[in-house]
């Protein structure tokens, strides 16, 4: 039982990160960015390139985050603000499209061989009779600590505030002389460092290669409309169904059902699992389990 509580808890912090962050700039942008999940490839990328140039693996993590972020940044500035006169769905085509060059320049710089840190190999960690090795803790942790120090900036600073209230009423914000342009771009920067830490800790526990935006996009956006989009902390309780799902569709036994003592669903069901799930919320709560906004500006 554990053993499942500890993968749950994995594959949470492969999501948590990315759809925080999606859902953060969805509040003040108002249009889903299908090329976020990018950011968390690119971050993955930037960190290997730091760390084979021979930087501390902390260190390079932290210059793909800021670079990450000024991705963000320039693309939300120069491409989606543009776009975003022409209406949220050209808004949306657009970032599809931008998602398709960034893959298309990943491919083209770094190649289609999956690709590895380079990490001493270790034990894993034996806890309560649970396996989990050290780069799986250290992503719990850092997803943890990440997400805690969101949550206190978005409610226990006046940049958390800001970023409230434009989400709220962004016209009364803009009236009162809050910087809609300086919030969204620092939202921004900071949603990308969250995708640029996500898609590294997920590289770390797995490959990097160039369709890891790809599988992250269908249970980003799940975790993200289950939580109600807009709604970050939302997005991470979300990212937590989402696990769960996943999680159980390969764990259970279905030998009962087939007449066999053993039968379990292959990992190509994981996908299904978790839209079934989504399917099903959606039906009872169309904006997601967590849509009410916080209104405490």
């Amino acid at each position: 039982m554990f053993q499942f509580v500890l993968d749950v808890l994995i594959r949470t912090a492969d999501l948590a990160l990315v759809a925080v962050g999606l859902s953060a700039v969805y509040a003040l942008v108002k249009f889903p960015n299908v090329s976020h999940v990018q950011y968390a490839a690119l971050g993955a990328f930037l960190t290997l390139a730091g760390q084979r140039l021979g930087l501390p693996f902390a260190l390079a993590m932290a210059l793909s985050c800021a670079l990450t972020g000024v991705v963000a940044v320039l693309l939300n500035t120069l491409v989606f603000r543009r776009l975003l006169r022409s209406g949220p769905a050209i808004a949306m085509i657009g970032s599809l499209a931008v998602s398709m060059v960034m893959v298309a320049l990943m491919l083209g710089i770094a190649g289609s061989r999956p690709l590895r840190y380079d990490f001493e190999i270790v034990s894993p960690l034996v806890i309560a009779g649970a396996r989990v090795s050290h780069a799986q803790a250290y992503s719990i942790g850092a997803a943890l600590l990440v997400l805690g120090g969101f949550a206190w900036l978005l409610y226990r600073t006046p940049m958390g505030r800001r970023m409230r209230a434009l989400a709220t009423n962004r016209a009364l914000a803009e009236a009162t002389g809050i910087d809609a342009h300086q919030v969204t771009n620092l939202i921004s920067f900071i949603s990308g460092a969250l995708a640029a830490i996500g898609g590294t800790m997920l590289a770390m526990t797995s490959d990097v290669h160039v369709n890891l935006g790809t599988d992250l996009l269908l249970p980003v956006f799940a975790a993200a409309i289950i939580g109600g989009l807009g709604n970050p902390l939302g997005a991470a309780a979300g990212a937590l169904l989402i696990a769960v799902a996943e999680t159980a569709v390969t764990n259970l036994n279905f030998g009962w059902l087939v007449g066999q003592p053993l039968a379990f669903l292959p990992v190509t069901y994981i996908g299904a699992a978790s839209f079934l799930f989504l399917l099903v919320a959606l039906l009872f709560k169309p904006y997601g389990l967590f849509d009410r906004e916080v209104r405490r500006v």
